[in-house]
């Protein structure tokens, strides 16, 4: 994740403000104006003297930039560098701080050599654009292959303890969590964005699925259900493929009714199946290849849900190369 550091020099309480609100890691101010961000929120803040600007405008600049760094100083390339010399730079240092004017010019940043720069300094002439590089650069976590598997099998699975999770951000109708049996095939669960006569829609939650089952995580990480906890950052995933991260605030452990829900994707190679528990419910839902939410109760043998498939094999939800079979 990018550290993403506001420059409100020179210092205007509104952008500060703005700042705090929109979620940066930390605002960089005169050493006269610290004490007045501090006391407007808790957050780190630095001064310029702390990180100072480096200009990047000719080969010497780049070559004192690596030497600064590898010293250990703490600088930022000043505005108006270039991809080049960046790549350059990044080539040949372990974390990059970078000046950014525009919402552009920080996702720019942000992607040189499908690294990035780790720190982003976000210019006062950015301000409007601030909350959107936030969110583009904390929040998306890129774009996941999604395929279409066919069901197989829908059948009633006994009482089970089942994982509700709780957000603090409000998902949009498309959205879920990736769930399943196995690391290797996981089901797009969605979110309860959709009202029903019975039920208020929840937009916040999404009711996962069985305690046992494991869910991507952020970080091509995986974690089981019931391993998730108020704080921890999960997943969320449209039927696009874009995911991005969401706070848990609570997540709730109850013993419900659950379904089976086995599917199975044909390819040259043979054929990969996978399963997954859900509370037998109608404000669940699983999700079309159109991006169509659908509860679990009118899932039917022959229905297409969109799934991720993967490499099995995960020791405490990190990649492993293992020969390993999940059923």
């Amino acid at each position: 994740m990018k550290r993403i550091i506001f420059k409100a020099v020179p210092y205007d309480k509104n952008l500060v403000t703005l700042a705090l609100e929109s979620g940066v890691d930390a605002v960089m101010v005169e050493s006269e104006h610290v004490k007045g961000v501090q006391d407007l929120g808790r957050v780190e803040v630095i001064t310029p003297k702390q990180m100072p600007a480096q200009p990047v405008n000719e080969k010497k600049d780049e070559e004192t930039a690596v030497q600064r760094i590898q010293k250990g100083e703490n600088i930022v390339l000043q505005q108006g560098w270039e991809i080049i010399p960046v790549e350059n730079i990044l080539a040949q240092v372990d974390s990059l701080a970078v000046e950014a004017e525009s919402l552009d010019t920080a996702i720019l940043a942000a992607g040189v050599l499908e690294r990035g720069a780790d720190t982003i300094v976000v210019l006062p002439e950015a301000a409007a654009d601030l909350k959107r590089i936030v969110k583009e650069l904390k929040l998306s976590q890129g774009t996941m292959e999604l395929e279409t598997a066919v069901v197989t099998e829908v059948a009633p699975a006994g009482l089970g303890h089942r994982v509700c999770v709780d957000t603090t951000s409000m998902l949009n109708k498309g959205q879920g969590m990736l769930v399943g049996n196995s690391s290797a095939f996981t089901f797009l669960v969605h979110a309860e964005t959709e009202s029903n006569p019975y039920v208020a829609a929840r937009p916040f939650r999404i009711n996962a699925g069985a305690v046992h089952a494991y869910c991507a995580m952020p970080g091509d990480k995986t974690s089981y259900l019931e391993e998730l906890s108020s704080g921890t950052e999960v997943l969320i995933v449209g039927h696009d493929g874009a995911s991005s991260l969401a706070t848990v605030g609570r997540c709730k452990v109850e013993v419900r009714p659950m379904l089976l829900i086995k599917a199975e994707i044909k390819t040259k190679d043979g054929v990969r199946e996978g399963q997954v528990f859900l509370q037998n419910a109608e404000t669940i839902r699983v999700v079309t290849p159109e991006g169509e939410p659908v509860s679990v109760v009118k899932v039917k043998p022959g229905d297409k849900l969109l799934v991720r498939t993967d490499q099995a094999g995960r020791h405490f939800g990190m990649r492993i190369t293992e020969e390993i079979k999940e059923g």
